[in-house]
């Protein structure tokens, strides 16, 4: 076993993950601000209980747990760099932790003696177990069927034809790219793939880290949720334009019954649900729901749903995990519906599709897929479900997302256009304000601390870069000199 106590100063933390915390917003932010407020309901706001602090070790503990036994990061180096999402590094140095690696558990101590333990579940990766220790299910087996990659010609194994690059390609600045992914080492890029037309032209990989590593990804998750429900599109479960069937919403009178499937997948369903990434968010209004679902502990799709509404649906656009739960909460209901397996739905209706092997869905202790970012996976996977939108949801020859869909979640959300914000799109984010140095027709999948899928179909290209969370700030500006070298490298189809 492994002990560690981390104590760390907040300059220290600030200075390490590169932010700057900041006393005001601009013109801009405060236009939008008061737009939502003029669209307000009268509802009332039920905070998530509990304390913070027992909620940050629920992160923690769990985020080691997934780094240590998914991974195989060594836990000291998981500890100070890894995950910091929902538990701060700050927050981590008044912590004690063990790492037990024959009882494949993580133990996260708080200094009033509070104690949160995370085991790792197998082929569902781990979970915080909830403060009654009791898991509400039985953790199956899911493991890929697909035949040995190593004799399997990609895309749907790792046997790489030996072609040589299309003579379009500039070569020498598109190794340039690669090596500008990877520096300078604070950036800690843990693995970057490019793709053209479908097949690897550059890949590069930190020491330790390999095309079957999975590694933290969080938010891409939502790209992922919004693959799934799309699936059942295509299977004629559901449709975009429907009232999405909330069991809890569907009194007459409910004014939640008139939320789509759309308006979720667009972040626009007007939950009252606090967040990080609202404009007006304040932390010392208290622990938010956005995280509260990751660490609670609770059946969360059942305590997302009870959310009241805050604005009229499809009216105000904001980043809040409410509505990747809730479409989850969605494809489960459709998936037992129709009586099958929900835990291997993912893997026999997505995964073994693309060739997918080393991705890892996290659950909460009731079962249920916490895909608003609890997943893990390698940059050749990630790599894999980029070109399916690539190609417009078809994978050899085999329509997997409906005709249109593609479209749909690359498309700027009216509710976020609404506001002025031209970045979000259908659980995927939109290049609409030329952040990054590549076309606006690219869009892209996100996670916290630097994970990225980028989709770039006037180059045929997808960019995957993962990393490890502490070197986030470094590794995104790495990112955009690496980007734009590579549309220097390849040249519009």
């Amino acid at each position: 076993m492994l002990k560690k106590t981390m104590v760390l100063s907040s300059s220290l933390v600030w200075a390490i993950v590169g932010m700057v915390p900041t006393s005001g917003q601009d013109a801009g932010l405060q236009s939008v601000i008061a737009r939502a407020a003029a669209l307000e309901l009268d509802t009332a706001y039920n905070p998530p209980p509990g304390d913070a602090q027992f909620h940050h070790a629920s992160g923690f503990a769990k985020t080691l747990c997934s780094a240590v036994f998914l991974t195989g990061l060594d836990p000291e180096f998981a500890a100070e760099n890894v995950g910091f999402f929902t538990c701060p590094l700050e927050e981590r140095g008044a912590m004690t932790w063990v790492v037990d690696r024959q009882r494949r558990e993580v133990k996260v101590t708080l200094p009033n003696g509070q104690v949160r333990t995370a085991i790792h579940l197998g082929d569902l990766g781990c979970m915080t177990l909830p403060a009654d220790g009791k898991i509400h299910f039985n953790p199956p087996s899911i493991s890929s069927q697909l035949p040995d990659p190593a004799t399997t010609p990609w895309p749907m194994g790792d046997q790489l034809p030996s072609t040589e690059l299309a003579a379009e390609i500039d070569a020498e600045l598109l190794e340039q790219a690669i090596e500008a992914a990877f520096q300078p080492a604070d950036g800690m890029t843990a693995a970057f793939v490019i793709t053209h037309r479908g097949k690897i032209i550059g890949e590069r990989y930190a020491p330790g880290i390999s095309m079957h590593t999975p590694l933290e990804s969080w938010s891409m998750g939502k790209s992922i949720t919004a693959t799934l429900m799309g699936v059942l599109i295509q299977d004629g479960d559901y449709a975009l334009d429907q009232p999405a069937p909330i069991p809890q919403w569907q009194t007459a009178e409910d004014p939640r019954r008139n939320i789509r499937i759309a308006d979720l997948l667009h972040m626009s369903s007007g939950l009252r649900f606090r967040a990080p990434q609202d404009p007006d968010f304040d932390p010392d209004d208290g622990y938010p729901d956005h995280l509260y679902v990751y660490t609670g502990g609770v059946n969360t799709f059942q305590w997302t749903a009870e959310r009241a509404l805050q604005w009229p649906p499809n009216t105000v656009g904001r980043y809040r995990n409410s509505d990747p739960v809730l479409v989850n909460y969605l494809i489960r209901l459709a998936v037992e519906g129709r009586g099958e397996d929900y835990h291997s739905f993912p893997r026999r209706a997505l995964f073994d599709q693309l060739g997918i092997r080393n991705m890892v869905l996290e659950t909460d202790p009731y079962g249920n897929f916490l895909l608003q970012g609890y997943d893990l996976g390698s940059a050749r996977d990630w790599s894999r479900l980029g070109n399916l939108y690539l190609q417009d949801g078809v994978w050899q020859g085999k329509r997997i997302l409906p005709e249109g869909y593609v479209e749909f979640v690359s498309t700027l959300a009216p509710a976020w256009l609404a506001d002025g914000r031209p970045i979000y799109g259908g659980f995927f984010w939109i290049n609409g304000e030329s952040e990054w140095p590549i076309p606006k027709d690219a869009y892209f999948m996100a996670g916290a601390g630097g994970q990225y899928n980028f989709i770039i179909p006037s180059q045929d290209l997808v960019v995957t870069r993962l990393g490890h969370y502490a070197g986030s700030n470094v590794g995104r500006e790495s990112l955009k000199k690496s980007l734009a070298l590579l549309l220097q490298a390849v040249p519009e189809s």
